[in-house]
Formats: structure tokens, C-alpha cells, sequence
């Protein structure tokens, strides 16, 4: 019995040891749970602190990024419609610039119309070297449809020094020469290009009629070409030089004493006209010069030939000055004897002017 219960107090206090132990390791089980969840709270909060700063980070560039963007879309929208409206005024410019080149096709339409009848092509010429020569001379320097003594008139003439004229003639000859340039074959070329020359032969036999030294003219004419185009072709020899015969330009100058000119090379002639006008004004004016500087040699040696007698005259009376202080001297002397007194005169004498050489 004793034995027994000796046994159940052992089995006993085991059991409360064992409970005692378990109660020892819950309880470390708990610290260290508690320990556990105390870093795992403090490790939250910091992940959770820095996410905070990341959201908050990522927030700001998102905010910045989004504000860049609308900066660059509003630009872009103001840049946008500036170009708009600068596309919008270009496009009533080029509306404007389409009214005027069509104006412009109208207008040249009506001059080739124009030009397409000899008569007004002619008129035309004759306008144009009007032109040229009014930008060029003063109204005096030259005169328009001149008129010889036989009736012959010439489109204009350049008065020169010592009254000689220059003669200028419009010649404006397209008809053969633009089919010519539009004909396709080449014997249809060779046919024009022929009648072209024949044509131009008559304009510059018809030019050096007006060449007439009996009326003062120079030996030599202008034959005045409106047409750059027609110009050119005749100095290269496109036009104008045939196998068997010399180039027009030299034809012209050589036999009939004429000068072929176009608008650009007539400036450069007449420009030279100018320089020789130029020279003759300053010849009038040396002489002039000259003359003046005569009269005033004589009205210098008029001049002299009074300070001359000036000079006579004055010595004349220097002279007689000086005679008479001479004798005003003796008079005193005579009164200091009779007086007995001191002589208060004092005497001088005036140098009389001398000649200089």
C-alpha cells in the first residue's frame, strides 16, 4: 500500500515537472514570438516607411512628368497654330502671288499680241529706246524722230560736242526669226535663217541711210535691237553667218558703218557718249576758267598800275612833309633868338615808301 503510494506521488511530481517545463518553453516560445513580431512590425513599418517615400517619390516625377508633358503639349499646340495661321497667311500670299501671275500672263499675252504685228512692234522698239535714252541723257542731249534736211526722220539722235549728232534707228525684225527658232526641220531652218539675214541686211542698209556727214552726223549709226535674244544669237553667229559671207556684226560695221545694239549694250555705248560729253563740259569749263583767269591777270596789272601811282603820290607827299618840318624847324630857331627862350619843337621826318622788289 505504502509502496503504491510512493509511486503515485512519484508519477505526480513528474507530471507537474513535465507540466512546469512545458510552461517554461511555452512561455520562451512566447518572448520569442513576441521578440519575433516586435522586429517584424519594426521591419514593416520601415518597408512600409519606404514605400511611403517611393509612392511618394514616384508621385512627384509622375506630377512633374505629367506637367512636362502638358508644358510640351501646349507649346506644341501654341507652336501649332502659329504655324496655322503663318501657313493660313502664306496661303493668302501665294493666292495673291496666283492673282498677280495671272495678271502678269494676261498682260504678257497682250504684249505678245502685241508684238505680233510689225507696226506696234515697231512702236514698241521705238518706246523702249525712248526709255533707254531717258534714263541716260538729260531732255537736251538728244531728240526723238529727227528730221534730216532731204524728209528722212530717225528714231533719235545724240547731240555730241561741237554740234555733231548720233544717230540711233529701232529695228525690230521677229517674223522669220521666231520661225526659225520654232521650226523643226533642217531645211526648214536653213530657208528662215537665210530670209532671217536677208532681213537684217535690210534693217542695216536702211540704218546707214541716216549716217549723213554733210548734216554733221558722226560716221557712223546705232542700229538699235530690242530683242536680248536676237542680240545674242548674231554675236555667238546663230544668226547671221552663212558659209560663203562674213558674220552680220562685222557686215554692219565694216560695209555700212552701223552698230548693232541691244537694251544692255547700248547703255555701254552710250555711257561712253556720256564720258565723251563729260570731257567736252569740262574742256568748256577750263576755257572758261582760262578766260577768267586772263581778266583777272588784267584787272591785277590795273591794280598794280594804280598802287604805282599811289605809291608816287604818297612819296610826293612824304616829300613835301618832310620839307616843311624842315622849315617849321628854322621858323622856331628864328623865334627862340628873338625870344631867348628854348626851342620846344621836336623835328621828324617820314620815311617815303620804297620799292620793293
Amino acid at each position: 500500500m505504502e509502496s503504491i503510494l510512493f509511486l503515485l506521488i512519484l508519477l505526480l511530481l513528474g507530471a507537474v515537472f513535465y507540466a512546469i517545463t512545458k510552461v517554461v518553453d511555452l512561455d520562451k516560445k512566447i518572448a520569442e514570438n513576441s521578440a519575433k513580431k516586435e522586429n517584424n512590425e519594426a521591419n514593416l513599418k520601415s518597408d512600409i516607411l519606404e514605400l511611403s517615400r517611393n509612392v511618394s517619390s514616384l508621385n512627384n516625377s509622375v506630377s512633374k512628368t505629367i506637367q512636362d508633358s502638358n508644358n510640351t503639349m501646349i507649346s506644341s499646340i501654341s507652336k501649332s497654330q502659329s504655324l496655322i495661321a503663318e501657313i493660313s497667311k502664306e496661303m493668302s500670299k501665294f493666292s495673291e502671288t496666283g492673282k498677280h501671275v495671272g495678271s502678269i500672263a494676261n498682260e504678257l499675252k497682250t504684249l505678245q499680241t502685241v508684238l505680233s504685228m510689225p507696226k506696234q512692234r515697231g512702236v514698241f522698239g521705238e518706246y523702249y529706246l525712248e526709255t533707254v535714252l531717258s534714263n541716260t541723257f538729260t531732255p537736251g542731249q538728244y531728240q526723238l524722230q529727227y528730221k534730216f534736211s532731204d524728209g528722212q526722220i530717225v528714231d533719235a539722235v545724240v547731240f555730241l560736242d561741237k554740234g555733231r549728232i548720233l544717230p540711233i534707228d529701232s529695228k525690230f525684225t521677229l517674223e522669220n526669226y521666231n520661225r526659225m527658232i520654232e521650226s523643226g526641220t533642217k531645211e526648214e531652218k536653213e530657208k528662215l535663217h537665210k530670209l532671217t539675214i536677208d532681213d537684217l541686211k535690210k534693217r542695216i542698209n536702211e540704218t546707214a541711210k541716216y549716217i549723213k556727214p554733210s548734216e554733221n552726223t558722226m560716221n557712223f549709226a546705232f542700229m538699235f535691237i530690242p530683242s536680248e535674244a536676237l542680240y545674242y544669237d548674231l554675236l555667238i553667229g546663230k544668226v547671221g553667218t552663212a558659209s560663203s559671207s562674213q558674220d552680220l556684226i562685222s557686215y554692219a560695221y565694216n560695209e555700212k558703218h552701223v552698230i548693232v545694239v541691244s537694251p544692255t549694250s547700248l547703255m555701254a555705248y552710250l555711257q561712253t557718249v556720256m564720258q565723251g560729253l563729260r570731257s567736252l563740259e569740262i574742256e568748256k569749263n577750263a576755257k572758261d576758267i582760262q578766260k577768267r583767269v586772263g581778266e583777272l591777270g588784267k584787272h591785277l596789272d590795273k591794280y598794280d598800275e594804280y598802287m604805282v601811282k599811289l605809291g608816287k603820290t604818297l612819296g610826293t607827299t612824304v616829300s613835301h612833309f618832310n620839307n616843311a618840318q624842315k622849315e617849321y624847324i628854322k621858323v622856331d630857331k628864328d623865334i627862340v633868338k628873338i625870344s631867348g627862350g628854348e626851342t620846344s619843337v621836336e623835328a621828324f621826318a617820314i620815311d617815303k615808301p620804297q620799292e620793293i622788289e
